[in-house]
C-alpha cells in the first residue's frame, strides 16, 4: 500500500485534527480527482491571509454550523486550495504552510522553493 507523498518526499502527516480539516475532513490535506480545489496546501492562517481570502469571495472565518465548520481564526491550521494560496502569495498575503502537511500534488502549481520561503517551524 502506498501512502500520499507531501512536498519534501516523505509521507504526507496531518495537518489539523482541530478543526478538522482536509478534502475527506479527516485532518490531512490529501486529494483525489474529486477535488477540483486541490485541498492540498496545509497553512497556519493569519489575519492578514483570512481577510483578504473574505475581500475576494472565500470567508474562512465565519462559521458554518449547517456545513460543520467553525470558522477559522489566525494560528488555526487549515487545508487550503492550492490556487488560492498562490492568489494569495501572488497579492502578497500568503500565511505560513506546514510542509510536511502538503501534498505532493501541489508543487504542480506552487514551486518548492516558494513554499520554503513561508514554511512554519513550531517554536
Amino acid at each position: 500500500m502506498s501512502y500520499p507523498k507531501n512536498v519534501l518526499g516523505g509521507n504526507l502527516e496531518p495537518c489539523s485534527k482541530k478543526p478538522l480539516t482536509g478534502f475527506f475532513r479527516n485532518g490531512y490535506c490529501d486529494t483525489c480527482e474529486e477535488d477540483f480545489g486541490m485541498h492540498t496546501v496545509c497553512c497556519r492562517v493569519t489575519e492578514e491571509f483570512l481577510n483578504y481570502s473574505k475581500s475576494i469571495g472565500n470567508d474562512l472565518s465565519t462559521p458554518f454550523p449547517e456545513y460543520s465548520f467553525p470558522g477559522l481564526k489566525p494560528g488555526d491550521q487549515w487545508c487550503v486550495c492550492a490556487a488560492r494560496w498562490k492568489q494569495a502569495y501572488d497579492a502578497g498575503y500568503a500565511c505560513p504552510v506546514v510542509l510536511e502537511s502538503t501534498h505532493e500534488n501541489t508543487l504542480g502549481l506552487i514551486p518548492l522553493e516558494i513554499l520554503k520561503k513561508y514554511e512554519f517551524r513550531a517554536e
